[in-house]
């Protein structure tokens, strides 16, 4: 496969509600996209970094930037090309796994557009739905987040997680868990908001039955998160530190965590996600899909990520509504609970022009020299 082109896309789409972390509220996604045109197919990625360099040290200019320098040229100059060329091409530019995740998935699914072939199929899945989640931003006051996950469970999620900092944590949960029962699937995710002198304040959720805490500390530090996950009854999930199979290898190892929370953005491509995927099952260690609020173009991959068989939790693959009002494609809607798993060839989903471009804020055309 040959590339004629790639179209770098950027768009805003307003998000229905503000989303607050540990690290920032969010109002509106600018997202790049990524089309991959060859002679036989096109394909479409969406690149997850942030407008600002918070959940990670990427973010949506630098991406665009390193793609048009460096990583688009590599790509283009190749004379046969297929999605594991991608990674072996890519390789010599350290990090920027944002953007070599999106260019991976533009061209897998040309690849499979072309031989009329999913992305489920591709990557393995066992199921043809799988069950979701939402992720609950850090509220003004706990009556509004009562309200807020009150709302979430009438529509059907299965599980719910909550956005946690210092000083909104410990009250939060035992809240949602007073108001909601101990049946419901709950969990709480940092963000790399504390440090280790914090557990025995993190110690305190162990009394809420919680499924998981999700990075806890420093993206940077599997050492000290082993030390907190033998001090916490709470199983301890990884996010920000696991960037590689190589990664999750060693906190397996080193016992920072039992549970791995795996976003294809985060660790270079849906072919990486895999093995992360396989380690992790190899090990009997559960694994789930994160989310980073894609449009339906990501959410699509990632459902399809999602119905491998070590998927054993629900991840935050929630239906479009969620986040926009309006989605690129065809919504994503929730079914007791479940999304259905794409089924048409390469993400299954496409673009719907007239939503696309009113949301589109600038276009480039790279052509393959």
């Amino acid at each position: 496969m040959k590339i004629t082109g790639i179209e770098l896309r950027r768009i805003a789409m307003p998000l229905v509600s503000p989303f607050r972390t540990s690290f920032g509220t969010e109002t509106e996604r600018d997202v790049l996209l990524v089309r991959v045109v060859t002679p036989s197919a096109e394909g479409w990625g969406e690149c997850v970094a942030m407008s600002g360099p918070l959940y990670s040290s990427e973010y949506a200019d630098g991406a665009a930037d390193v793609m048009r320098r460096f990583l688009i040229p590599a790509l283009t100059a190749l004379p046969d090309l297929d999605a594991y060329a991608v990674g072996r091409a890519l390789e010599p530019f350290k990090g920027h796994r944002m953007a070599k995740a999106a260019l991976e998935t533009a061209v897998l699914d040309a690849e499979l557009r072309a031989a009329g072939r999913s992305f489920a199929g591709f990557l393995g899945a066992s199921r043809d739905r799988v069950p979701c989640g939402v992720s609950v931003g850090i509220m003004d006051s706990i009556p509004r987040l009562l309200d807020a996950v009150a709302g979430y469970l009438d529509e059907g999620y299965i599980r719910v997680k909550l956005k946690i900092q210092p000083g909104w944590d410990v009250a939060p949960v035992r809240a949602v868990r007073e108001r909601f029962g101990d049946d419901l699937l709950l969990q709480v995710d940092a963000n790399a908001a504390y440090t280790l002198t914090d557990a025995p304040h993190l110690a305190r959720l162990d009394d809420f039955g919680l499924l998981l805490i999700e990075q806890p500390l420093a993206d940077d530090d599997l050492v000290q998160h082993a030390a907190l996950a033998r001090r916490l009854r709470t199983p301890v999930c990884l996010d920000e530190s696991i960037e590689s199979a190589a990664h999750a290898a060693a906190a397996i190892s080193l016992g920072s965590c039992s549970i791995i929370n795996i976003k294809p953005g985060r660790v270079g491509g849906y072919i990486e996600a895999r093995r992360i995927h396989d380690l992790c099952r190899a090990h009997g260690m559960a694994v789930w899909c994160g989310g980073m609020l894609e449009t339906g173009l990501g959410r699509a991959a990632n459902v399809a990520l999602a119905a491998l068989p070590g998927f054993t939790l629900p991840g935050d693959t929630s239906g479009s509504s969620r986040y926009f009002a309006t989605d690129i494609t065809e919504p994503f809607v929730l079914r007791d609970g479940h999304l259905p798993v794409p089924t048409g060839p390469g993400l299954g989903v496409d673009p719907i022009p007239e939503i696309l471009d009113k949301v589109t804020t600038s276009t480039e055309w790279i052509a393959a020299s």
